[in-house]
């Protein structure tokens, strides 16, 4: 933050030996050097004449973080330390061991070794427990996420070695591990839900997510997929080129995509090229209100072109685009530069002239008002009308209305799944018994299909996850469980897939009681429906 400072006060010494030039002719200032001057002169004062000694970096970086609040909910300061982990999720990989972990009783306990990674390279096995790292012990009050990445992520090449506790086994086994890059995919989910209905769930819109899903895609199509449901639910979007790309697998050529505009920045467009995989079976889009940018890039872009149905609840609302400028310390400011607009010309983003606070009560708003549980509580200005390229009437104002509405289910609404859910018990019981019956249950069953079909989980797993809530000082109340217990079994069985398995297991455990998935296969299956949604009549 040093050169920041400087930079401020070169600004400000320029200003005022011009000022002082009495016999030479001034150009008259501009806003923005008017106010750089005065921001200077107020760093200066600070650092020359303020009581105590000021912290200048932090009082620079305060006043931007503060500027850019000003301005909307998505302009952003990035100081230098913290750049590079906001780019991380959406590279697509890091550098460390290569492990999923769970910190469990204060412990970090290995759900599964990354495949091909370094810690399986070396024997790092699921269910191992850390107890040293570099030699120091790492388990208790002390050890949280960011502890476990700041000593056992690091550059590729470098060295640690670990102490890990392996069953009932007394003596610790050590390891040393090289660290490498691990990659880190954007696809949670991606099978066959029938003989002809395949589905893909995507995370994010990251650096390798095109090449990941046009993976999934061929081998869905090898299995004989003629129907696609692409999950966008939770998708908070991520890059625009990798949004642009993955659109461009669903649409003929030449067709609009998306276009930015901004009072600085002229319209700019992006339109489909000719060798999209999957341009045209029939199609459905999960959307919710947790699918933002570029999520709201793509089921606009699909919904405008009537290339598939979309099915869920009204989408976030963000569409301004951020463009990144690097600062002289290395930090990062990410500036709102346009606003993104659907192909039909709605624009995404929803309003935010109430200031910062008032939209970020936005998903409370919709809750009150009962937007999440019933369509015609949203209601839609004349004004923001626009229309498909079929003629279908869709709205503008913030967000993707979708074509079929899905209510939060809340069959499994108790406090006691609330608690269980919230204070750790249901996942430290179902990640305990994954790991601990294995390679029983592999043994068992032989594979997950087999698991899934049979699988039951009966009373004594009932006792054990009890025995959690006990400990985890949640109260059992047998008439929440009966209200929350379909749900409750199924989710256990599905967690104790994902620890057994992968998580691509745990949504298709979950999916016959998924609403969205459900409708979905519902209007797949209907070809009258489905024709009738895409054309309006």
């Amino acid at each position: 933050m040093k050169s920041l400072k400087l930079f401020f006060l070169a600004i400000a010494c320029l200003f005022a030996m011009e000022a002082t030039a009495q016999n030479q002719p001034q150009k008259p200032q501009t806003k923005a050097q008017m106010n750089a001057q005065k921001l200077g002169t107020v760093l200066y004062l600070i650092e020359n004449f303020y009581v105590d000694t000021a912290n200048t970096d932090k009082v620079t970086e305060d006043a931007i973080v503060a500027a850019l609040k000003e301005l909307d909910p998505h302009s952003a300061y990035i100081s230098k330390k913290d750049v590079e982990k906001a780019n991380e999720p959406l590279v697509g990989s890091f550098e460390g061991i290569g492990v999923t972990f769970q910190l469990i009783r204060d412990t970090i306990t290995v759900i599964s070794p990354v495949a091909g990674g370094p810690s399986e390279k070396v024997g790092i096995m699921a269910g191992d427990q850390f107890i040293k790292i570099d030699g120091e012990e790492c388990f208790g009050k002390k050890v949280d996420n960011e502890y476990v990445q700041k000593h056992l992520r690091g550059k590729k090449g470098t060295k640690v070695t670990v102490s890990v506790k392996r069953g009932n086994d007394p003596e610790l086994l050590d390891f040393e591990i090289t660290r490498d890059k691990i990659p880190l995919n954007s696809i949670n989910a991606a099978y066959m839900l029938s003989n002809h209905v395949g589905y893909i769930k995507l995370d994010r819109f990251a650096q390798e997510s095109t090449a990941e899903f046009k993976e999934a895609l061929t081998k869905l199509q090898a299995l004989g997929m003629e129907s696609l449901i692409f999950d966008l639910r939770g998708n908070t979007g991520g890059y625009l080129n990798t949004a642009i790309d993955l659109v461009d697998q669903f649409l003929t050529e030449n067709k609009l995509i998306v276009f930015t505009e901004g009072t600085h920045s002229p319209r700019q467009e992006w339109r489909s090229k000719a060798s999209g995989l999957y341009t045209s079976g029939k199609l459905v889009v999960l959307i919710d209100e947790g699918s933002a940018s570029a999520s709201e890039i793509l089921s606009g872009a699909i919904q405008d072109h009537d290339r598939g149905v979309v099915i869920g609840r009204r989408s976030f609302g963000k569409g301004l685009v951020q463009r990144p400028f690097n600062l002289p310390d290395g930090s990062q400011m990410r500036l709102t530069t346009s606003r993104y607009h659907t192909p039909s010309g709605r624009c995404i983003q929803r309003p935010y002239e109430n200031g910062a606070e008032d939209y970020a009560k936005e998903m409370n708003k919709r809750l009150e008002h009962g937007e999440y549980f019933h369509a015609d509580s949203i209601h839609f200005p004349d004004s923001l009308k626009y229309k498909t390229d079929g003629g279908r009437i869709v709205y503008g104002g913030g967000g993707i209305m979708p074509d079929i509405f899905i209510p939060v289910d809340t069959a499994y609404n108790s406090k006691l799944y609330t608690n269980l859910v919230r204070k750790g018990a249901l996942n430290r019981f179902t990640t305990d018994y994954g790991l601990k019956h294995r390679d029983a249950i592999k043994a068992q069953y032989g594979s997950f299909d087999n698991f899934n079909k049979d699988f039951v989980v009966g009373q004594d797993l009932v006792d054990g996850l009890k025995a959690a809530a006990k400990e985890a000082k949640v109260t059992w109340n047998e008439e929440q469980f009966k209200r929350s217990e379909k749900f409750l079994l199924l989710q256990m069985k599905a967690l104790i897939a994902r620890n057994v398995w992968e998580t691509q297991q745990y949504y298709q455990v979950m999916s016959s009681v998924d609403p969205g998935i459900q409708k979905a296969m519902e209007v797949l299956g209907n070809e009258k429906e489905y024709k009738r949604i895409l054309t309006g009549r």
